[in-house]
């Protein structure tokens, strides 16, 4: 069952003071959640692996009048707990908590049969999907416990809830993060103030989307903007008492 509360209004102020980081924040649905929640007061950790890409965001950020943004630049890819415990140490010195953590990074793979897939390439995408998400919230749990009201979202989609032809790796590592969701949501129930939700932002102009449908016209498709009634409203205290749920973006 999947919930939605894309018709939502934020407050202008509804995240003013909060601290949250947003992992593949450089390009596509990650950078306009950094901007929609800067926006709404909060101070954002931008991170991503191109540091050229991160440093616009922070300038646009800033530029808006928005909170001075941090950035941390880290390939998911080839990221080891040592490099989550140091993002945990770096948050702690500069913030002393988290809020919020958006996991948006997301590697699309190959769009091709189980039989042709490449064991590499599988590897990948599992690494960054899942085994990634994984270590950087166990590592930030101890931050997000300071916070009043933590929420964490993992990114979704419709072929995590029913596998299809040719998505291969992509689709399993959705299935995999409806599951850490709620494995973790269901951990943290009566016992945290954190609370874990999934997401599925539905077809959004990206690049991911471009490479996984070439022959789509980009028109066709709404704009990362359109999609983030559903993202504030997760992260803000309006969610509060929301845990361990499947939200789409887009009615469908």
């Amino acid at each position: 069952m999947s919930e939605f509360f894309g018709n939502y209004v934020a407050p202008a102020d509804l995240l003013k003071g909060k601290i949250i980081l947003v992992t593949g924040a450089g390009d596509g649905i990650g950078k306009t959640a950094a901007k929609t929640f800067a926006a709404h007061g909060a101070s954002i950790i931008l991170l991503g692996r191109t540091t050229a890409k991160l440093e616009m965001v922070y300038d646009e950020i800033e530029s808006s009048g928005g909170p001075q943004p941090a950035i941390f630049p880290m390939d998911l890819n080839g990221a080891r707990i040592e490099d989550f415990d140091n993002l945990a140490e770096a948050v702690e010195r500069e913030f002393g908590r988290l809020d919020g953590l958006l996991h948006n990074a997301s590697l699309l793979g190959q769009r091709t049969p189980i039989a042709n897939y490449h064991f590499s390439t599988w590897q990948q995408v599992m690494q960054v999907n899942v085994n990634a998400a994984f270590g950087l919230t166990k590592t930030l749990l101890p931050l997000l416990e300071k916070s009043e009201a933590g929420s964490v979202i993992f990114t979704s989609s419709s072929v995590g809830l029913k596998g299809r032809a040719y998505w291969g790796a992509y689709s399993v590592s959705k299935f995999a993060t409806e599951g850490l969701m709620q494995v973790l949501a269901d951990e943290l129930e009566g016992v945290s103030n954190i609370r874990v939700n999934s997401l599925n932002p539905g077809a959004t102009r990206t690049a991911m989307r471009a490479s996984a449908y070439p022959a789509e016209n980009p028109q066709s498709v709404v704009p990362a903007e359109r999609i983030m009634p559903t993202y504030l409203y997760l992260m803000g205290d309006d969610s509060r008492g929301q845990n361990g749920k499947h939200f789409s973006a887009q009615k469908r």
